[in-house]
């Protein structure tokens, strides 16, 4: 089997799914490492109104990532941040946009600190993928803007939960505007190719066929929620391992090493070669 095997984005919730019981799925199957995305803070504590809302967030996510982390055969790592659904959220229960904003980036804060000190590897930031007045636009957009400022200062990468589409141009100019690289900008639930960011491919065999036959660099991931009423959701955990085994068996191996050693060092500065040997 070829290792190493990151999923770039997937979640898991020791409070209402399998948790760590997931990653083991992903492990057996011929997996080696993670990067784990907090839920959105409602799902796992409720309403968030303050910093220590998102701080419960983020820990309760760091815990389950340590504990899959010790049942890989390399590692898992946080990646900590707001969802920009949140907006929305706040603006039914009485926010207005900028109050909204400016919790959002408090959010992102705390994250940040998580990545200083040393639990998280990077931060996740967006805008909704879905209609929204201007106003709620534009603020979502700071928010997401802020997310790179803080990204820039302490030396991270930024996954982005963002609408659908190719064109992101915009976005990473934005990102470099305020002192952070293109090549730590990641596109989450991309498609084959996106122009700007690093295309982060929802494993669906036509999109990751597509990835491999052009040069870009770009990670696989499945997206799974843990969510025991959507089991299996977006896509479940053995999937990348097994869209892996396939792709190596139609000759992309190079393209595996791309997605899963050379691209993860290029925008996160993870060695998923060294760190499974590490005792």
């Amino acid at each position: 089997m070829f290792e190493p095997i990151l999923d770039n984005h997937l979640h898991l919730d020791p409070v209402n799914g399998r948790g760590v019981d997931a990653a083991e799925d992903f492990a057996n199957r011929g997996g080696t490492h993670l990067l784990v995305l907090n839920k959105p803070s409602w799902h796992l504590v409720g309403e968030v109104d303050d910093a220590d809302g998102f701080r419960e967030t983020f820990e309760i996510t760091v815990d389950v990532t340590e504990r899959a982390s010790d049942i890989l055969p390399g590692r898992a790592w946080p990646v900590l941040g707001v969802h920009p659904a949140l907006i929305s959220q706040l603006l039914d229960r009485g926010y207005t946009p900028t109050e909204a904003r400016d919790l959002m980036q408090t959010g992102l804060d705390v994250a940040a600190e998580f990545v200083a000190d040393g639990p998280a590897l990077a931060i996740k930031s967006g805008r909704p993928h879905y209609d929204v007045d201007e106003d709620v636009w534009e603020a979502s957009n700071d928010v997401m803007r802020h997310a790179f400022e803080l990204a820039a200062e302490v030396g991270c990468a930024v996954q982005l939960h963002t609408e659908g589409g190719e064109d992101f141009t915009e976005v990473v100019e934005w990102a470099e505007d305020c002192g952070l690289p293109r090549e730590r900008v990641v596109k989450h639930f991309s498609g084959s190719h996106v122009e700007g960011p690093i295309a982060s491919v929802l494993s669906n065999k036509e999109e990751l066929e597509t990835a491999c036959q052009r040069e870009d660099p770009f990670l696989m991931e499945t997206d799974f929620i843990d969510d025991p009423d959507r089991p299996g959701a977006v896509l479940g955990p053995k999937t990348v391992p097994k869209r892996v085994e396939w792709l190596v068996e139609e000759g992309y191996e190079d393209a595996m090493s791309r997605a899963h050693v050379e691209t993860p060092a290029r925008v996160y500065g993870i060695d998923t070669e060294a760190t499974l040997t590490e005792e």
